[in-house]
């Protein structure tokens, strides 16, 4: 009898990805290449996670579609992978070889019929916030979650189902695809590994006081600038103030948002310092008297990357500040005041921004919301799920953030490794 399986139940091949951002596309696919089934689940509507949401890559500022693109095709084709949307699970049971998912379905109020037509949304008159935009901007209730979206479905958020718009939206698709009366389901998925891969959230800028997140609108994190400049965002791709609509000229970009402080996130994230960089190279290309001034406490540029901070450095108009701001209040004009002391030279400054942007760090989903594996994983001291013993092997890896603050390329690597343990634990039960 192999090993794990019990009796007149053989152990199963199949590998359960949970979490469809960069890093589960990534372990889906590598496992399924290898021959083995697969079921990828994402909690939300569409894949590709917090990727799509950027701007661009660094150091060479390229669009995530592309690679991003490639990888669909890839899940387009292969037999062996299946894809659940609005998918979570809520239990696991059994050991390696015999896993039980107990997985709970979110109603999308949209079926498999759905060709992104669009007639839904020009019927729906509730609006809720954007999500694919942080809530910066408002969307119709039936809604595309975005243009490059997969699958290419539409969603009906719960509040046009609420507002008595259901029918309506019914009436209004000639294909028969919205399903008003949809309700969450539980079904279950038998596993022989599994791989978590349930990335992050930024760090909730609301948590930092002193920083006055909520207060001003012309306070942002980074993942919101990252919207703000793409042309899918709520401006267009315009860098614009939140609060009056016009070009935000004069910068402050403030590292270490929360980050590397025991009160918040005692740990650096690793992206952050090379996504402000990022955010100074997109200021300056839409404004040529644009100023960015970024406060620092060290720039953590790492390998080759170190080429992309010198190039930034060298623009005259990116000022770099050794400090850590204090508190960040707004004047009187209604501009954000960042003040605070220079770490060098002990001067007290205030200085007045159209814009200013929170370095807010990396915190594992796992930490914060949903589900998380008792079996073979186990929470480190800041949230990341690792192994529970390093020399056994019981069936359940995690990759990308959901194991520790990654890159984009080291989440790939990460959740290459991931597969490859998967396919090696199945293939030894």
């Amino acid at each position: 009898m192999p090993l794990d399986a019990e009796p007149n139940h053989p152990a199963s091949q199949t590998i359960v990805v949970v979490g469809g951002g960069i890093a589960g596309i990534s372990a889906a696919l590598e496992a399924a290449e290898t021959g083995h089934d697969v079921v990828l689940i994402e909690k939300g509507p569409t894949l590709g996670g917090r990727v799509t949401r950027l701007n661009r890559y660094f150091p060479k500022l390229c669009h995530p579609t592309c690679g991003l693109e490639i990888n669909y095709q890839r899940i387009r084709k292969n037999p062996r992978l299946k894809v659940l949307t609005m998918c979570e699970p809520v239990k696991i049971d059994g050991k390696r070889g015999a896993f039980t998912l107990t997985v709970k379905r979110h109603p999308r109020f949209v079926d498999e019929k759905c060709t992104a037509c669009g007639d839904c949304a020009k019927v729906a008159t509730t609006e809720v916030p954007n999500p694919f935009n942080y809530g910066l901007d408002k969307v119709k209730a039936a809604y595309l979650p975005h243009e490059h979206a997969m699958p290419m479905r539409y969603v009906i958020a719960p509040e046009a189902i609420a507002a008595g718009e259901g029918e309506k939206l019914k009436a209004a698709c000639k294909y028969g695809a919205i399903v008003p009366d949809e309700k969450e389901t539980t079904f279950e998925l038998k596993a022989g590994a599994i791989i978590w891969a349930t990335g992050w959230k930024p760090y909730d800028a609301e948590k930092l006081d002193v920083y006055s997140y909520g207060h001003s609108p012309d306070i942002i994190n980074n993942v919101e600038m990252e919207r703000l400049a793409s042309h899918g965002g709520p401006t267009d791709g315009k860098i614009l103030r939140p609060s009056n609509g016009q070009p935000a000229k004069k910068v402050a970009l403030i590292q270490c948002a929360g980050s590397r402080d025991n009160n918040h996130l005692p740990y650096c994230s690793r992206i952050c310092c090379l996504g402000s960089l990022k955010h100074a190279a997109y200021v300056r290309e839409q404004y040529a008297d644009a100023e960015v001034h970024i406060y620092y406490i060290d720039i953590r540029a790492h390998d080759k990357l170190e080429a992309f901070y010198a190039k930034v450095k060298a623009d005259p108009q990116v000022k770099f500040i050794k400090s850590k701001p204090g508190h960040i209040r707004v004047g009187e004009d209604g501009r954000p005041l960042v003040c605070g002391e220079l770490t060098i030279d002990r001067q007290i400054y205030a200085e007045p921004y159209d814009l200013v942007v929170l370095a807010t760090g990396m915190q594992p989903s796992a930490a914060v919301e949903g589900m998380k594996p008792t079996i073979g994983l186990e929470s480190d001291a800041y949230g990341f799920l690792v192994p529970k013993d390093h020399d056994t092997n019981d069936g359940i890896f995690s990759c990308g953030v959901a194991a520790g603050p990654l890159d984009v390329s080291m989440s790939v690597q990460s959740a290459t490794a991931a597969a490859m343990k998967a396919v090696q634990a199945v293939r030894s039960t």
